[in-house]
């Protein structure tokens, strides 16, 4: 499976921006996609994930990120709304078939896509 991240961009604090995760080479409904974040200096860190038709949110962004999966286009977007200082980093997307208990790890994913900036602006 190849993964291609889109979407990132400079946006003011309280702003919206919406990332894809489009899929090829696989079939991308059969596995567990999740975002992760990797700010300048710090270790790459969860942030949503949906697997089997369910929703794992970090805290940080619940309430206000929303992942959701578009069958039709292999494609799963993470609409990302009061956007925050702090959620600047660069956005990556994986795949894999975890088990429950290691959604939030990075090991258990095993595709990985190049990743997007997002920069938000105080």
């Amino acid at each position: 499976v190849q993964l291609q991240a889109s979407g990132g961009g400079l946006v003011q604090a309280g702003g919206s921006l919406r990332l894809s995760c489009a899929a090829s080479g696989g079939t991308f409904s059969d596995y567990t996609v999740a975002w992760f974040r990797q700010a300048a200096g710090k270790e790459r860190e969860f942030v949503a994930t949906i697997r089997m038709g369910r929703t794992y949110y970090h805290d940080s962004v619940k309430g206000r990120f929303t992942i959701s999966r578009d069958g039709a286009k292999n494609t799963v977007h993470l609409q990302m709304n009061s956007l925050k200082p702090e959620d600047t980093a660069v956005y990556y997307c994986g795949a894999g078939r975890p088990i429950l208990s290691t959604i939030m790890r990075t090991s258990a994913y095993g595709y990985w896509g190049q990743g997007t900036e997002v920069t938000v602006s105080s």
